[in-house]
């Protein structure tokens, strides 16, 4: 084959290789990737049989430029990334501070409801956590291992179970503002009667630092994405109830996308939640200064992510915005 045949039987295709460098920004990496192999395919059999010639040139332009293309376009997305976390989502959690707060309000009156009911009523815990829980506890209790609970099953089985429960009740708890508020409200609602009707039966038998100590290693993150995700379904509900100047359907569909990013990042706390309840919390041995230490730190990326840090996000674009 002679060059001038080799440069007409390739050149639709190199044309279409500049058309995709030209749309680069909706091209994904992997397709250009995909681009930048096939052209350099091209390069080595022209600088093989045609070296010097001006389809090795052109060629090596082009591959060049495919090759800048791919490395911009994975640079574009690892910043789109960084910018949700290090900006959009903390913007989110700024702009609906206030429906966080009542989420957490919530909750803690929910607790308070569950703590209270068991106080009155000795049966209670019995309703709410069932026979057999409740049995189990009350055995481990009198093994002096009222923490035992949590050696029950393996490591990864628990982890993968746990982080699962968690995707699967913080889901419900934002989907389910597509009813209005009301069923998030009551995800959140029959979530903290338990905790609270949980923590007050170890009150009861004198345990309550004990069961604090242990619960809250993977709780604090586990109740806090419970919060925040039923925050995200008040977004959603709200928005369709209370579509302001937007048209119900505009309102709505800005309070999913709101919603759903504060869901998206709770997925690394699912997964640090149900790492620490399958590989730590079972560890009812450790010190309690080392039990304080991951609870308070806990606690302190919570407050500090998702309050905190947004705050000063907030001032900072709007200093931009007045200089």
């Amino acid at each position: 084959m002679t060059e001038s045949a080799f440069i007409r039987a390739n050149i639709n295709r190199w044309q279409e290789f500049e058309a995709s460098l030209k749309e680069a920004n909706a091209e994904s990496p992997d397709h250009l990737k995909n681009l930048f192999l096939q052209a350099t395919d091209d390069l080595s059999y022209a600088q093989t049989f045609f070296p010097g010639g001006e389809a090795a040139s052109y060629l090596q332009q082009l591959t060049f430029k495919l090759q800048s293309s791919v490395h911009k376009r994975r640079s574009y997305r690892l910043q789109k990334i960084k910018h949700f976390w290090s900006v959009e989502l903390p913007l989110v959690s700024y702009r609906y501070r206030r429906t966080l707060l009542y989420s957490f309000l919530i909750f803690s009156l929910s607790i308070l409801i569950g703590a209270f009911s068991a106080a009155k009523d000795p049966t209670y815990t019995r309703l709410i956590m069932g026979d057999y829980y409740v049995d189990m506890t009350e055995s481990n209790i009198a093994n002096d291992d009222p923490m035992a609970v949590y050696k029950h099953q393996g490591r990864t089985e628990m982890f993968l179970g746990i982080t699962f429960n968690n995707v699967m009740v913080s889901f419900w708890a934002f989907v389910l503002g597509l009813f209005t508020a009301a069923g998030t409200i009551y995800i959140m609602l029959s979530n903290g009667i338990m905790l609270g009707a949980f923590q007050y039966f170890f009150y009861s038998k004198g345990l309550l630092w004990t069961s604090f100590l242990t619960i809250w290693i993977h709780g604090t993150l586990e109740i806090s994405a419970i919060i925040i995700a039923g925050a995200a379904g008040m977004i959603l509900g709200n928005s369709f109830m209370f579509p302001g100047s937007f048209t119900r359907s505009e309102s709505f569909k800005y309070g999913a996308r709101q919603g759903m990013k504060l869901v998206i990042g709770l997925v690394p706390v699912f997964i640090a939640a149900g790492f620490l309840e399958g590989f730590v919390t079972r560890l009812t041995g450790m010190p309690t200064a080392l039990k304080l230490f991951i609870i308070l730190s806990s606690l302190a990326f919570i407050l500090f992510y998702f309050s905190v840090y947004p705050r000063m996000i907030h001032r900072s674009y709007a200093a931009k915005d007045l200089s």
